[in-house]
């Protein structure tokens, strides 16, 4: 199968940064989208920011243009990268893959990492 392994999250200060990396690994054809979900202590799993195969990009409002996403579709391995970290980024943050598995283009299937905490605190 695929499983999907988040890494980088950590501590940090308000107004620091944080890079968060997924890595995929298994039956993989290719990565139709990636994207990273976070859920914050008391709330709902929540889109982060989202990246197709070609590049296309999606973020919630609440990144005000301080997170980037982006993929290596050669290794399937995408980046989160924030900066100007907030005490509300804190949350669990999981990475998201829409999955084309070996050996076929057309079955597609989505798949979640166990997630990576990050936590802004002073």
């Amino acid at each position: 199968q695929v499983q999907l392994v988040e890494s980088g999250g950590g501590l940090v200060q308000p107004g620091e940064s944080l890079r968060l990396s997924c890595a995929a690994s298994g039956d993989i054809f290719s990565i139709a989208a990636m994207g990273w979900y976070r859920r914050a202590p008391g709330k709902q799993r929540e889109l982060v920011a989202r990246i197709t195969e070609g590049g296309t990009t999606n973020y919630a409002d609440f990144v005000k243009g301080r997170f980037t996403i982006s993929r290596d579709n050669a290794k399937n391995t995408g980046n989160l990268e924030m900066n100007g970290l907030k005490p509300e980024d804190t949350a669990v943050y999981y990475c998201n893959a829409d999955v084309r598995v070996r050996p076929t283009f057309y079955n597609i299937e989505n798949y979640w990492g166990q997630g990576t905490q990050v936590t802004v605190s002073s």
